[in-house]
């Protein structure tokens, strides 16, 4: 069995992001499809004491162009972005304990592509945090020459996947159908059920990014990502 999930990458993404790696044997970023503005590949949110706060990286606002060839904007967002987080986690239970790796991305490394950045950071935090040993790929490697639904049956045919784990809101477009005639099994990510953890600044919030988890929890941070399932 090969289980297989196939996203674009995100920046600093939500927990959900790294359950899905959690659950397959090969991830796949699937980067060279178009770009959308406004979207999680290039912001997230953290929490404040005045509620939400977005955290975007400047891409511009070209809509004709893959994620992959999406060229960020400087660099000046990046300490912007450290002092957000640095102003809003720092009485954090763990937060000392987590600085010097975020710091080091956000204040040393230089980053011209968006796609790269993500991919180098969700990798980074899987390996070194969460303990996620799961292989990653890119979609660039397989050279597809298919659109849409048939392009990800290309791809997972070309990975050798028995079983693909896709996020839900692709229920809208994906036909089971076609993946039951190439002997894969369509399985579903269901994002419901985590447990709650303690939390800065009020009322619980689910959809913010993984940093709010790992300042709070610390070492705890792969339980709540993925091994409270195989607690229940």
């Amino acid at each position: 069995m090969k289980k297989v999930a196939v996203l674009q990458s995100n920046y600093i993404p939500w927990k959900g992001y790294f359950d899905i790696i959690s659950q397959v044997d090969e991830f796949i970023f699937y980067d060279d499809v178009q770009y959308t503005n406004r979207d999680w590949r290039n912001r997230n949110k953290i929490k404040t004491p005045n509620g939400l706060l977005w955290l975007s990286v400047p891409v511009g606002e070209d809509r004709n162009r893959l994620i992959c060839e999406v060229e960020i904007q400087g660099n000046a967002w990046q300490k912007k972005h450290w002092q957000s987080i640095s102003q809003f986690y720092s009485k954090a239970p763990f937060f000392d304990g987590y600085k010097l790796f975020f710091e080091n991305f956000y204040m040393n490394e230089n980053h011209a592509n968006l796609s790269d950045m993500n991919m180098s950071l969700i990798k980074k935090i899987c390996s070194e945090i969460l303990g996620i040993k799961t292989v990653f790929r890119d979609s660039r490697e397989f050279n597809l020459q298919g659109k849409k639904e048939t392009r990800i049956l290309e791809l997972l045919e070309k990975t050798g996947a028995t079983h693909y784990l896709s996020g839900p809101a692709a229920k809208n477009y994906i036909d089971d159908r076609n993946f039951a005639t190439k002997n894969i099994k369509l399985e579903w990510m269901d994002y419901s059920g985590y447990p709650e953890y303690k939390q800065l600044f009020g009322e619980f919030e689910h959809g913010v990014s993984i940093l709010d988890l790992i300042f709070n929890v610390g070492q705890d941070s792969a339980f709540y990502v993925y091994g409270w399932r195989r607690a229940t």
